[in-house]
């Protein structure tokens, strides 16, 4: 039995508070659907069985390239990371797996997981990172990594990917994602195509490394760190890696690593279609990657994305299994709470999609009716289902309302009191 982070009892007493609202409200709920033609419980144990993992570095205070003002109770290390995922996962039973990154999250495997089953929690892709500098490397990543001009940069790039396939290994991860920076600050620094074949090289050295039954997530992102040129800038260059490396390689699409107004919808469905879209990193923004909290800025793109997921799934695509995960930076918010939203807004925005008449939109389309077309899929979205999240939320064993339970439980203060206090930094996103 998992190690509970939080005493059920106290999570028991809070819905105890709630339970008799909730029932009105979710037979409210059921009859307004029922109307529609569509069966509440089949909605609501679809909602139950989705899940979403958490990233290892969201539970810690982010910063931006300015500064980072710590918060109370920041996790030490991986273990502390691991702890707070548990309470996450224990109050919306949504958030099953945790995602590290190396090295930040860089531990003996066994203690990891060991760890991760004393909690109750499983691992999810291994995240590398080639984007800065780890202490006591022999080559420095300042002009890139998997792209550089030097051979010996590239084949460290390549090991460090390497040595994640086999920590993962050894934890039960069964994926890799891989994201980079590397790319050119000015015209004239980098060659595009050579730059990219080197990529692409270093890229397939770390393919064939793959077990055969793991996955390779490639990410695409417009710009940052290189503000002028990037090696993985957009979807159709990330198509284009993970068709020239194989079956095994997919594409990753992380929200806010696209343009404002971006039709990230489409470009799922273009990756649906060609059978290569990897997963996700859930995340909102405003101007650029802000990675904000997911649904925060624009919850109707997050439900036009899943629109086109449920569509997929509905359609029995074949082998369609994405990836599912937050990645966030909780600069002004208590990380915890943040991630226990997000993971809600990520269910609302499928159990919203679930909802949407799929026959009647069909025929919309197919009569050319665009006003009906689009009203049949704001029907769905303007529909309250927070009584389905809760009640899915009760009966797996979480808390009808997590942000008050967790409040109500006051872990913050209690690992305040346990963890020494983080010093501010000058900058860094984390």
């Amino acid at each position: 039995m998992a190690e509970f982070r939080i005493a059920p009892d106290l999570v028991a007493t809070e819905n105890e508070k709630r339970a008799a609202a909730l029932k009105a409200d979710y037979d409210a709920l059921g009859a307004t659907l029922d109307r529609r033609g569509v069966d509440i419980e089949a909605v609501t144990r679809k909602v139950s069985e989705f899940f979403v993992a958490v990233p290892s570095w969201g539970v810690g205070t982010g910063g931006t390239r300015f500064a980072r003002f710590p918060g109370a109770g920041e996790p030490r290390g991986i273990f502390d990371k691991l702890d707070d995922c548990a309470v996450i996962n224990q109050l919306t039973q949504a958030t099953p797996n945790v995602s590290l990154h190396i090295p930040w999250d860089k531990a003996n495997a066994r203690e990891l997981k060991a760890k991760g089953d004393a909690l109750g929690l499983g691992f999810d892709a291994m995240n590398s990172n080639t984007f800065s500098d780890a202490p006591g490397q022999a080559h420095s990543y300042k002009y890139g990594s998997l792209s550089h001009t030097d051979a010996a940069t590239r084949a460290q790039a390549v090991e460090h990917n390497l040595e994640c396939i086999e920590i993962g290994k050894a934890i039960g991860s069964k994926a890799l994602t891989v994201w980079i920076g590397d790319g050119s600050n000015f015209p004239g620094q980098s060659n595009f195509t050579r730059a990219f074949e080197r990529y692409l090289a270093s890229m397939g050295d770390i393919y064939k490394a793959l077990p055969d039954d793991w996955k390779l997530f490639t990410e695409h992102k417009m710009y940052e760190p290189a503000f002028y040129s990037t090696i993985v800038q957009d979807w159709g260059t990330n198509y284009l890696i993970a068709q020239t490396l194989g079956p095994k390689a997919h594409c990753l699409v992380d929200l806010g690593h696209h343009a404002p107004n971006t039709n990230i919808e489409m470009i799922v469905a273009r990756l649906i279609q060609f059978g290569k879209l990897g997963g996700f990193h859930f995340n909102d923004s405003k101007y650029g990657d802000d990675d904000l909290d997911a649904g925060a800025i624009d919850p109707y793109r997050l439900f036009l994305v899943f629109n086109e997921l449920v569509d997929a799934e509905q359609r029995g695509v074949n082998d369609f299994n994405p990836a599912h995960m937050i990645d966030q930076s909780h600069n002004v918010t208590d990380p915890i709470e943040s991630l226990i939203n997000s993971a809600n807004e990520i269910r609302r925005a499928y159990a919203q999609a679930l909802i949407v008449d799929r026959k009647a939109l069909e025929d919309y389309q197919q009569d050319n009716d665009a006003l009906m077309a689009s009203e049949t899929l704001k029907r769905a979205y303007r529909a309250d289902v927070e009584p389905i999240l809760a009640e899915a939320r009760r009966r797996a064993g979480g808390a009808i309302d997590p942000i008050a339970a967790y409040r109500a439980s006051g872990y913050r203060n209690k690992v305040a009191a346990e963890r020494p206090a983080s010093v501010a930094g000058g900058g860094g996103i984390i």
